[in-house]
């Protein structure tokens, strides 16, 4: 059937857009559903780094993505709760997890897809639960995802007669450098090597992609699927960008290699598959479990040669500690004034954010030098949180009619709230780390355990916090303050589970129970003075009652 240039590359983007979008649904719907369960098994699966690769694929599964295992690694290695070999053993499996999916996803389940559809839908309408809500998404997703494989497969038929795409995909065939630097930026640019190797399979099953340029491609989306999380992670601790650099260049200079075998060889690819999407889909899995079979027990000497080719350097804000983003300029512009606020308000909490990354370390290994740092940098944030609250209190209107108090009020109020909870942290929780330094005293094992597990839900709703200020987004503010409520019942939970170990006379738990006790209200407190962010929102949209949330 005949069909003009434009409107076949409108249904082939559209299609394409859909993909992505539906993958991407999948993805955020396992997140907000299981996210903080599947950090806290990530985290724990890392006894060796067969288990962190174990535990690293399977959330890759879950998550319908390598690079946002990556960014949960992350920040585990930036906190210092797991170290530089667990976190590559993570990516390394990740990589290969994402390999899963695509041969998930790319599977043809007749009638699979309406069933999704329909039963997704009446989940997400009819359920007021959150978390049935959130798997509702993901029964949308996966249903747009195997929809948008069937219109990709519609939509590339042309392809397969026409003598100008023909010619496209023979050079294509023929430069095999040009479609994999082509695959690669494809695959960064739409931030998901998933969805960029199913789209290159789909097209290779149709007979619209020569088989080398499929093979070509598939392994180009690894590469940009490597540089994602190196571009996300440009400003992160060097521990962090040693593991997802040394990712790159394995994935990436893997990837290459192949491609290479594959230009210079004979190499049986005809034995991976029947068709050429198949066999450029299997080669994709082939390449991930190689990779990960050859570098897992390497991982030693590679993470040694990564750290001197990045090495440490200065903390880049030690010295601008100082610096204000308050203009005294706009004072009589209210709204711009605001916005000077909300952004010194959010670089006090990145701030927070990273002093309390760096508290839990310290409880296993105190450091002096670590602490003076965070002392330094509370007292920074008790002097911004005053500057912050005179700026506010000078903001005028030009023509004295317009309603700023209430405003004023508010970002005062985060100020403060923001500055009990630096204390907490700088003073409360490290002078605890200091007193079981000096008494020599060490947690029971399911003490500790506990510890971190609240330590990592106060951090990522600390996270929240800061994402919640920046955006004024409603959905994430009642998340913020619904994560309060629970974070009160943990806390009850763990300090009945300290108390049964008391009974039981376990040693550790009473030579540490002071310290255990005033550390998990220390973290409380902390992630209270964060939620208090998101109640003025809730607030002006009628969200909240005298003493708790409405019902959805």
């Amino acid at each position: 059937m005949e069909t003009s240039p434009i409107l076949f590359i409108l249904n082939m983007a559209g299609a394409a857009a859909l993909l992505i979008w539906a993958v991407r649904l999948v993805r955020t719907g396992f997140e907000r559903a299981f996210g903080g369960r599947l950090r806290l098994w990530l985290r724990r699966s890392t006894s060796n780094r067969f288990a962190a690769a174990a535990s690293g694929a399977g959330a890759a599964v879950l998550l319908q993505s390598s690079t946002a295992v990556a960014m949960l690694m992350a920040g585990f290695v930036s906190a210092g709760t797991i170290g530089n070999l667990a976190g590559m053993a993570i990516v390394l499996g990740a990589d290969l997890g994402s390999a899963v999916v695509a041969l998930i996803l790319n599977s043809r389940l007749v009638g699979i897809t309406p069933i999704l559809l329909l039963g997704g839908v009446l989940i997400f309408l009819r359920s007021s639960r959150r978390h049935l809500r959130q798997i509702g998404r993901i029964m949308i997703g996966l249903a747009l995802v195997f929809l948008s494989l069937d219109l990709i497969r519609a939509a590339s038929l042309p392809l397969v007669d026409g003598a100008g795409a023909s010619g496209v995909m023979l050079y294509l065939a023929n430069d095999a450098v040009s479609a994999f630097v082509l695959a690669a930026v494809f695959a960064w640019l739409v931030h998901s090597s998933v969805a960029a190797v199913l789209l290159f399979v789909t097209l290779a099953a149709q007979g619209a992609l020569p088989p080398s340029a499929a093979f070509a491609m598939v392994l180009g989306a690894n590469l940009g699927g490597a540089m994602i999380a190196v571009l996300l992670t440009l400003k992160s601790d060097v521990t962090v960008r040693r593991v997802i650099w040394a990712n790159l260049f394995l994935r990436g200079g893997g990837a290459i290699l192949l491609l290479w075998a594959i230009s210079a060889g004979q190499l049986p690819l005809h034995l991976l598959g029947a068709d050429a999407g198949a066999q450029a889909l299997h080669l994709h899995l082939l390449f991930n479990a190689l990779l990960l079979a050859v570098c897992l027990p390497l991982i030693g000497p590679i993470m040694r040669i990564t750290s001197v080719l990045l090495q440490d350097a200065p903390n880049p804000h030690a010295v601008d500690m100082n610096r204000s983003l308050l203009d005294p300029a706009v004072q009589d512009q209210p709204t711009r004034a605001f916005a000077c606020a909300v952004r010194e308000l959010v670089d006090m909490g990145s701030r927070i954010e990273t002093m309390t990354r760096q508290v839990l370390p310290l409880f296993e290994s105190f450091d002096d030098e670590v602490a003076q740092r965070m002392q330094e940098a509370h007292s920074a944030i008790e002097r911004r949180a005053l500057e912050v609250r005179m700026y506010l209190a000078g903001i005028r209107s030009r023509d004295g009619q317009e309603d700023i108090g209430t405003r004023a009020f508010e970002l005062s109020t985060t100020a403060i709230n923001l500055e009990a909870g630096a204390d907490m942290i700088a003073r409360k929780a490290v002078d605890l780390a200091r007193r079981k330094s000096l008494e020599n005293l060490n947690f029971s094992e399911d003490g500790w355990r506990e510890l971190s597990d609240f330590h990592d839900i106060v951090l990522r709703n600390v996270q929240q916090g800061i994402t919640v200020l920046m955006s004024e987004d409603a959905g994430a503010a009642r998340e913020l303050v619904e994560e309060k409520e629970r974070i009160r019942t943990i806390a009850r939970d763990l300090q009945s589970h300290h108390l049964e170990r008391l009974r039981r006379g376990t040693v550790e738990s009473i030579e540490t129970s002071a310290i255990h006790l005033e550390l998990l209200r220390a973290f409380k407190s902390l992630n209270t003075s964060f939620a208090m962010i998101g109640y003025p929102l809730l607030s002006k949209r009628g969200a909240l009652l005298e003493s708790r949330l409405t019902e959805t």
